[in-house]
């Protein structure tokens, strides 16, 4: 797989989980900052390059730049974040939530790979269902059960 998508599925939107990472990333900042979905539906938005460096200054004194990078980074390498960085018509966002410029071939490129990866993924730890063992029967049922059936085809 060489070639970026060609069609859109259109903005893509946030689950629960996308918005409880958002939330945690906000709860660190002084102010929520607007390229983050506050309620599941809401657009998933790509990141601005070096948008990282627009948060830091609005870090909460009693929280911790690490703190921030690790909240960042487990929203930014999420499912839903490379589905919707990959889309043909992806543009990268500021901090208040405005598209500044699309995303590069390039970029679109490594998120759709990491989009199927993560996918795959998935689909590999979903458990199986547990298969549902028949009931054991005793020898008498089975003998009962013979009979039924042998008596079933006698009157049909």
């Amino acid at each position: 797989m060489e070639t970026p998508w060609k069609i859109s599925r259109g903005p893509i939107a946030a689950t629960e989980l996308d918005v409880q990472k958002a939330n945690a990333i906000n709860s660190m900042l002084i102010r929520p900052v607007g390229v983050l979905p506050a309620k599941p539906g809401d657009p998933v938005l790509p990141f601005a390059v070096g948008l990282f460096n627009e948060l830091r200054p609005l870090l909460k004194p009693d929280a911790g730049v690490t703190t921030l990078r690790r909240a960042t980074a487990a929203y930014v390498h999420c499912r839903r974040y490379y589905f919707a960085s990959a889309q043909p018509d992806s543009m990268r966002h500021n901090i208040d939530g405005q598209p500044v410029e699309p995303l590069s071939v390039e970029d679109r490129l490594v998120a759709q790979k990491r989009f199927l990866s993560l996918k795959q993924s998935a689909k590999a730890e979903a458990p199986e269902p547990a298969p549902v063992p028949s009931p054991v029967l005793s020898k008498n049922e089975q003998i009962r059960a013979a009979l039924l059936r042998g008596r079933k085809s006698t009157v049909s």
